[in-house]
């Protein structure tokens, strides 16, 4: 018999199919405080909190029980990751429960900004009587932009569907195949900036979210266009929203969420005439705290029963003798993931990973996990871990397919990742671990190379010309850009060739703009591998 403890006030209903289980004990006590934890966590298998409850390294350390703690909701900020996986107690969240509520958040923002509803409300209520100042825009025939086609975004899209809008869908894994099925247009951010009548966003804050929408954007979008966020603060740069609100490029916006919460009394957000606010609303629904609930009342009840689960948030107990032969690849299979999709230029279908060597007789899978957080991490950031990466793409139609050769091109150990994207397009990087010198990318795409996968890169295609090597070294030298390395690869005199380039710092935009310039070079990008 497992016993569960309710820390915190959770109705019956979220928890009933565990009340209902023959196998399970709950004890709902709430209101605990850590002493008062710390005595009585002892006897229990499993601990489900929601944000009241913190639970601290010495409440972990004391469930010499605990199999599982489930957070009813989607932070786990009030839960000390690394004590429960050093103590082998597996982390669930509930990140699908707040879909459908944060969507219909969005979308009654979006209503609320087309027909300035909380403006004449207020000046209703006022006691002015006004109807010619509030003139709104229908929805039916304009174009709906929505950037990140994730589980909130693709909900948004369905229903403004049904309310006639076109929809210019943005979202790094949204394949043409996806694209079709959700029926909406597959676009650049450039393409929904530009042809976009309403905007909004639904994507994680990663560095390359932050501010993807800034002054830039707001320069080439239409005049009279429209912008929500419901998803994070800073995807969206506020002062440069502010004034393109105020020099009449955008008509107006709704907000759910700032760069900074609760943000200050004299934000500017906070007092024109053109922006809705919202404190945060985008999960507060009776049927999203409850939803929550039951979906990691659900997952718990697999994690006591020794069954399948998903939605884990810090790593599952590995046998030792697997984590000992795994262990030494974890490191380069997460920065060959991280590196092969920095370079890849199309939404991707097919993750392909192949072992060879010494790691084709192994159960590789723990390191797949890492492997597969590499390559979507540069879009999911925090919010994708080693628990819940294969969940998080097959969310996003990413086929993962595994092969094992004994043959290794010459190499002890090789670890080839190749990324299928639409278009036929194909990225690879393969890499090794080599005594005495640790980490090394070998290849990349069909050229071999030699190179440590870290800090900060710069990778150019180019053709294979005299004086290639010295245009691009002058034009870094010129820019204060320090070359610490470079590798150069080429199949044959004169051809397509690669520079590789480990330099000492972030290489400002502009650079690899002038980069891409040069007489003779194709791309330039710049790899991070931190």
């Amino acid at each position: 018999m497992f016993k569960v403890l309710v820390s915190d006030p959770i109705s019956d209903l979220g928890i009933q199919q565990l009340m209902d289980a023959e196998d399970v004990v709950v004890d709902k006590k709430t209101g605990l405080s850590e002493d008062e934890l710390i005595a009585i966590i002892g006897e229990y298998d499993g601990l489900l909190v929601r944000s009241q409850t913190t639970v601290t390294d010495k409440i972990i350390e004391a469930g010499k029980n605990l199999k599982v703690i489930g957070r009813a909701g989607v932070g786990v900020d009030n839960i000390k990751l690394d004590a429960a996986t050093k103590c082998g107690v597996v982390v669930i969240n509930a990140p699908d429960g707040n879909t459908i509520t944060t969507c219909e958040h969005a979308f009654a923002m979006m209503m609320a900004l087309a027909r300035h509803i909380p403006q004449a409300y207020a000046k209703t209520i006022g006691g002015t009587w006004d109807r010619k100042t509030f003139l709104g825009v229908e929805l039916r025939g304009k174009t709906l932009g929505v950037l990140g086609m994730g589980r909130i975004g693709s909900e948004v899209a369905k229903r403004a569907k049904a309310f006639g809008m076109e929809i210019l869908a943005y979202d790094p894994f949204l394949t043409a195949e996806r694209a079709e099925k959700l029926e909406v247009k597959q676009a650049s951010v450039d393409d929904v900036v530009r042809g976009a009548d309403f905007i909004t966003v639904h994507t994680p804050l990663t560095p390359e979210t932050r501010h993807m929408i800034s002054r830039p954007q707001f320069e080439v979008m239409k005049k009279g266009m429209r912008i929500i966020n419901c998803a994070r603060g800073g995807i969206i740069d506020e002062m440069a929203l502010v004034e393109a609100i105020d020099n009449g490029i955008v008509a107006g916006a709704a907000f759910d969420v700032f760069e900074k919460e609760p943000p200050q009394a004299d934000h500017p957000f906070l007092s024109h005439p053109k922006i809705i606010v919202t404190p945060h609303l985008g999960a507060s629904t009776v049927e999203a705290q409850e939803n929550v609930a039951i979906d990691v009342s659900e997952q718990v009840l697999h994690i006591l029963r020794n069954e399948p689960f998903i939605n884990a948030v810090n790593i599952p107990p590995v046998a030792p003798s697997v984590m000992n032969k795994l262990q030494p690849y974890f490191t380069l299979g997460e920065k060959l993931g991280s590196f092969v999709t920095q370079i890849t230029a199309a939404a991707i279908r097919e993750i392909h990973v192949e072992y060879a060597g010494d790691l084709s007789d192994v159960d590789t899978q723990p390191l797949t996990r890492y492997i597969v957080k590499g390559v979507l991490s540069r879009h999911f950031a925090e919010d994708v871990n080693i628990v819940n990466s294969m969940h998080l793409a097959k969310t996003r139609d990413v086929n993962v397919v595994i092969t094992k050769a004994s043959k290794t091109k010459g190499f002890t150990n090789l670890i080839t990742v190749t990324l299928k994207a639409d278009h036929d397009q194909e990225y690879l990087v393969a890499g090794t671990l080599l005594q005495g010198y640790g980490e090394r990318i070998v290849q990349v795409n069909k050229f071999p190379v030699d190179i440590a996968p870290e800090g900060h890169q710069i990778f150019v295609s180019h053709n294979d010309k005299v004086g290639i090597i010295g245009l691009v070294g002058t034009l870094l030298g010129e820019n204060d850009v320090n070359i610490a390395s470079m590798q150069v690869g080429r199949k044959i005199v004169g051809g397509a060739a690669i520079m590789l380039l480990t330099v000492d710092k972030a290489v400002p935009k502009h650079v690899l703009v002038k980069l891409a310039g040069l007489p003779e070079i194709n791309t330039a990008e710049e790899i991070i591998l931190l």
